[in-house]
């Protein structure tokens, strides 16, 4: 009896202490410091500063090079398109986008998709979410798309990889359904970095998304692609280039292309041959604001200011199939003393560390109107869609530096001396998406998603002998490393699938057609 008593006794002292400890346990056990909680707006932010700084050097040497908008002669670890080689740079922006934008975003939409008073931030992360989609499977073609990012919330930890085809369709519900969900009535985004929460930019960047998409498919689905084109335009795209999609990169929020060729790289990376050529061609003022040269520089220390000259008449680009050890044999033949004495994008103007990347533009979209409107897809006045698409281009070179402004005289001269030739549709498509390979730079994902698109310009081949594809350029990057280890079986299906089973680098994504 004493020791039933005293077990009683116990039992009642435990419980006692047990309701006595659980008083103020949440207000102990607390942080008030730490977040407990994050607004989903700040997420989506997170996603759109990691699109931001995407790897430099791997766009550089690959979808920069590729389209003949930078050269790099050296290898090893500036290895890539240059020499027509893989590299582990391939693996961006897929590394990057999985396992940072992809996963922010997915999480942003989860927490926003039940709840009516979050509808526009719901909606801008369906628009966004797309984009990234977009740039992902462009650059590889069939991916994880459905099943993507759901680890945590459905824990699908080896996704399925979906057909581009299918992609493509999903996506073009997403920018229509999206774009037209989005109500100025419901109140602005508060914390969006994009637009300020400005909910008709949004709709218009998400209408401009529509188009751009719409108009991938003109060589597979010209009955979808005119479809959605006709949606886009009645949404209503961008109006000026208020309403440009860009990051305002800060020396926090770095640009990581302009942390790599202004800094300590920027005696390895040069204006190819043609891009010079091709801008002289045409007496493009934007060659003198792009481009600088150090005539007669033999290495780094010697590409001073003293030389340094922006007179278009100067430059000389570099041309590509070259290394260190073959280049010395042409110097004499391009007028030059050494390779550092070749012509630079000014990275004093456009590739600093606080540069602003864009990822779709009022001229842009002008473009693709323009280019809409020529294959009778909708009604207006291609000619002048194509002179506004110029003149916003040119004028965008300003919010890169002052000292980039092009003068409005010189875009009006340009302007008049170059409208669009409109003697036949294929030299008016020919015309467009020349200039659209100009006006995307340097968004060089989009630069060479409408070149594999369209063919224009007429890239000349990378001559380089040590070449690792056996067609003419690169038109896709082998899947990320990352994939043949944690989701191999699933690849596999998908290169089988699309690629004939070799993960081939000139391999074709599905809207990429001869």
């Amino acid at each position: 009896m004493k020791k039933i008593k005293l077990y009683i006794t116990a039992f009642l002292a435990v419980a006692l202490f047990a309701i006595s400890c659980d008083k103020g346990f949440d207000e102990i056990n607390t942080d008030p410091i730490n977040l407990r909680a994050l607004d989903p707006v700040y997420i989506m932010n997170s996603s759109v500063i990691n699109v931001a700084q995407r790897g430099g050097r791997a766009y550089l040497l690959n979808e920069h090079t590729i389209i003949n908008w930078i050269l790099c002669p050296f290898g090893t670890s500036q290895v890539g398109a240059n020499y027509n080689q893989w590299t582990s740079h391939q693996n961006t922006p897929w590394d990057s986008f999985y396992q940072n934008a992809v996963q922010r975003i997915v999480d942003v939409i989860y927490m926003t998709k039940d709840d009516p008073a979050k509808s526009n931030l719901y909606n801008a992360a369906r628009i966004w979410k797309a984009y990234i989609f977009q740039v992902l499977t462009d650059t590889y073609g069939d991916c994880p798309y459905k099943e993507a990012g759901l680890g945590f919330h459905e824990q699908i930890m080896f996704p399925v990889y979906d057909k581009q085809e299918d992609i493509y369709k999903d996506l073009l519900k997403e920018f229509d359904e999206a774009s037209a969900a989005l109500d100025p009535a419901k109140g602005a985004i508060a914390g969006d970095i994009f637009y300020g929460g400005n909910i008709a930019r949004w709709k218009r960047f998400g209408y401009s998304l529509l188009l751009r998409t719409a108009m991938r498919l003109t060589k597979v689905d010209t009955a979808t692609a005119q479809t959605y084109v006709t949606k886009a335009i009645a949404g209503g795209l961008m109006q000026s280039n208020d309403d440009n999609a860009w990051f305002k990169h800060t020396t926090e929020f770095t640009n990581s292309m302009g942390v790599e060729i202004s800094g300590t790289e920027r005696g390895n990376y040069y204006i190819p041959e043609f891009f010079v050529n091709f801008l002289r061609s045409t007496k493009d003022p934007r060659l003198g604001k792009l481009t600088h040269r150090y005539p007669g520089a033999t290495n780094l220390p010697s590409q001073t200011d003293a030389i340094r000259t922006k007179d278009p008449d100067k430059q000389i680009g570099m041309p590509q199939g070259y290394d260190p050890l073959t280049m010395p044999s042409i110097y004499a033949q391009y007028g030059v003393v050494a390779l550092h004495d070749f012509s630079q994008i000014d990275w004093q103007l456009f590739f600093r560390n606080n540069s602003p990347q864009h990822f779709c533009t009022y001229g842009e979209t002008q473009l693709l109107l323009a280019e809409a409107i020529v294959r009778g897809w909708a009604t207006g006045d291609a000619a002048d869609a194509y002179a506004k698409a110029v003149r916003a281009n040119m004028n965008l070179y300003a919010l890169f530096n002052s000292l980039a402004t092009v003068p409005a005289a010189d875009i009006d001269a340009y302007i008049a001396a170059r409208p669009l030739d409109m003697s036949s549709t294929t030299s008016a498509i020919k015309q467009i998406n020349e200039e659209y390979w100009i006006g995307s730079f340097p968004d060089g994902s989009e630069g060479w998603s409408n070149w594999r698109r369209t063919g224009y310009p007429d890239l000349p081949v990378n001559p380089y002998p040590g070449s690792e594809i056996p067609g003419e350029f690169i038109r896709r990057h082998r899947y990320a490393d990352s994939e043949r280890i944690s989701n191999r079986e699933n690849l596999m299906q998908a290169i089988d699938r699309s690629l004939g089973g070799q993960d081939k680098m000139d391999g074709r994504v599905w809207w990429d057609k001869k």
